[in-house]
């Protein structure tokens, strides 16, 4: 798999099938780079920096995943042999043949072969079997809401006890239906087995709904013996080769690849120059070697503030900096750590070296976040690693745009903080990065899988005069609500914070989507290739209402310049007026609009929206495709008016 995989989709704790068939989770942190000949191991090829996104999640760096390299010879053995370690999982495997399950553990590397006794005599045409059926892994697995994940409790489900005594064989047999009603688990009782006889399908295994007092049930838990001694999680994390700890939450039965078996948490931050064209490319990459960067940090904590340049050229070599100028190289000093001034050193050393409080487990919000972005976005910088260029407004969106940019260049690190399952909830800082790591190491060291984005997007920013004008308006507000009604509902029910969800956010969110999909069409991108970046607040000190679309592959597609050149003027405007034209009408309407008015998609958050017209791969979308409505882009079948963008074209 890729490089960037390892960070999402197939990240620490996820599951992947392998080229032979095997399914496999990814394991934690604390060995991916272990190596037999530590003199051989060199990080500082690894380590990327971005002091927002360090700041934000509290670490000191972030690595690439390792790539495998095979020694060439005896001259170059730097950084060879690395390897990201899977565990086999789940552990049980079934036989195709005669359906005997197997229980083996989590390091098994070879194929698990049937050790059935049947096996061993002689086929239909009375020869001897020479190799032994090979098995397959189970779909089934267990997940609870703390993010821990178990092989299915087969022998607990049959025999219907916590601890059951019996050792029988076990078999997993399809029996006529199609759904789990037809997978019934049997303790084998024939061929003179030590088993029972007893058997039971798998029905409703993956069920759950929610009590009175807003408690989540299971199937599983409830009924494995009887709502009187319920069987709860076991805490058992495989991807850390942790057996079980303390945990009493409610399991459920899932598909080993279902989408709400993992649910990665990764943090994105845009690269923003302190000062726009201040440091070179070759600077950065000079500041951030292996021998440079450990010493700058070094002089930072020593001097506990804004180090001078004679400070810096006093700890490193003279040969290194000697071209460089004081000024040039100050100013890369000042762009690696994200220092202003002395005081914000000053404050930058406090939040690294202060423990972890309330305060610090949730992030800050999106508006303080992003902001920095979107005033430098809707200017023109040019940098070496943010250029940005005015190529002017399409005729005919005056008073629609304010700002169109095309961004030549730009530079994205997304990192990966932990995951969730059952659900896509709030997950707090230690907690994500607990699941990511048996032995967290201090503050100092701490670090996260992160890869780093190098492309290129279009930036649109909508008229904020109209935009006011036509997000005051009551059908707007009502139609809103009711998004905003369908989240609440479920927030609780699931016992998360409630959320606002304005008209502007969803207008961005939905006019994003439908870019993507035209753009898919005009310059030949996968839709799964870009992504979009959503600036919307109506808080006064963050006012915004852009829209970044960029590409988001970590390899070369989509460098090349053809997104850029779709904000020309004369690409733009036909870009935007097919993708409106095509959300008139989706090819599932009027069903689509109707059921809209209901709510409909992932948690009822939608209105007009589905696969039709405006849902997009989730890798692409900021929201898990909610918060999305055709209706307020281009009006509905009951109030065409009612769109922003209703009556313009």
């Amino acid at each position: 798999m890729r490089r960037a995989q390892l960070v999402t989709p197939f990240g620490v704790g996820a599951m992947s099938v392998l080229v032979n068939g095997t399914s496999v989770i990814t394991a934690g942190l604390d060995h991916w780079f272990d190596v037999d000949d530590s003199a051989s191991l060199q990080l500082d090829e690894y380590e990327v920096t971005d002091w927002r996104l360090e700041a934000r999640l509290r670490v000191s760096g972030f690595r690439l995943p390792p790539d495998f390299r095979r020694p060439q010879g005896d001259s170059d053995l730097r950084n060879t042999n690395l390897k990201v370690p899977v565990l086999r999982f789940p552990r049980w495997s079934f036989c195709m043949y005669c359906k005997r399950l197997e229980l083996s553990p989590l390091t098994m590397a070879q194929p698990v072969e049937c050790a059935d006794p049947r096996h061993d005599s002689p086929d239909s045409k009375g020869k001897k079997r020479r190799k032994r059926p090979r098995m397959s892994q189970v779909p089934f697995v267990v997940i609870c809401a703390n993010g821990h994940l178990d092989d299915f409790p087969f022998r607990e489900w049959v025999h219907r006890n916590l601890n059951p005594n019996c050792r029988g064989v076990l078999r997993l047999e399809s029996r006529g239906a199609g759904g789990l009603d037809g997978q019934v688990v049997r303790c084998d009782a024939e061929n003179g087995s030590k088993g029972c006889g007893a058997s039971r399908s798998l029905e409703n295994i993956m069920n759950a709904y929610w009590g009175k007092n807003h408690e989540e049930h299971t199937h599983l838990t409830d009924n494995l013996v009887g709502k009187e001694l319920p069987y709860y999680c076991k805490g058992t994390r495989p991807w850390l080769a942790e057996k079980g700890g303390i945990c009493d939450e409610p399991v459920r039965g899932a598909l080993r690849g279902a989408g709400n078996v993992y649910f990665p948490k990764v943090e994105s931050s845009i690269y923003l120059p302190r000062k726009v064209g201040a440091v070179s490319a070759e600077l950065h990459a000079l500041l951030n070697r292996g021998d440079v960067r450990p010493t700058l940090k070094f002089i930072l904590r020593e001097k506990g503030r804004a180090a001078s340049a004679d400070d810096i050229r006093k700890y490193l070599p003279i040969e290194l900096f000697r071209p460089i100028s004081d000024d040039e190289l100050l100013a890369g000093y000042r762009d690696l750590f994200g220092i202003d001034s002395d005081s914000a050193n000053s404050d930058r050393i406090a939040a690294d070296s202060e423990p972890e409080t309330d305060d610090a487990e949730t992030l800050t919000g999106n508006d303080e976040w992003r902001y920095p972005e979107f005033r430098l976005l809707r200017e023109t910088p040019a940098d070496d690693y943010l250029t940005a260029s005015d190529p002017g407004l399409p005729s005919g969106f005056q008073g629609l745009f304010d700002r169109v940019r095309s961004v030549e260049v730009l530079r994205e690190t997304r990192a990966l903080r932990g995951f969730t399952r059952v659900r896509d909830d709030v997950l707090k800082l230690s907690a994500g990065k607990a699941m990511l790591q048996r032995r967290r190491p201090g503050p100092e060291q701490e670090w996260l899988p992160a890869y780093v984005v190098k492309g290129e997007g279009i930036y649109i920013e909508l008229s904020g005069k109209r935009l006011d004008e036509w997000e005051q308006r009551r059908e707007v507000l009502e139609r809103v609500q009711r998004i905003t009604d369908h989240y609440g509902v479920i927030a609780r029910t699931r016992g998360i914070g409630a959320r606002v969800i304005t008209p502007r956010f969803v207008l961005l969110h939905t006019l994003g989507h439908l870019l993507i999909n035209e753009l898919v069409f005009a310059c030949g991108y996968s839709s799964a290739s870009l992504r979009e970046r959503l600036y919307a607040s109506d808080v006064s000190e963050y006012r915004m209402a852009g829209l970044l679309i960029y590409t988001a592959a970590g390899d070369s597609e989509g460098t090349m310049g053809g997104l850029v050149r779709m904000a020309r003027p004369e690409n733009l405007r036909s870009v935007v007026l097919n993708a409106i034209g095509d959300a008139r009408w989706c090819s599932t309407d009027p069903v689509c609009m109707d059921s809209g008015e209901g709510g409909q998609g992932p948690d009822s958050c939608n209105l007009a929206a589905c696969h039709g017209c405006a849902l997009l791969p989730e890798t692409s979308c900021e929201e898990f495709n909610r918060f999305l409505d055709r209706g307020l882009v281009v009006g509905t079948f009951e109030a065409p008016d009612l769109g922003f963008f209703s009556g313009r074209f």
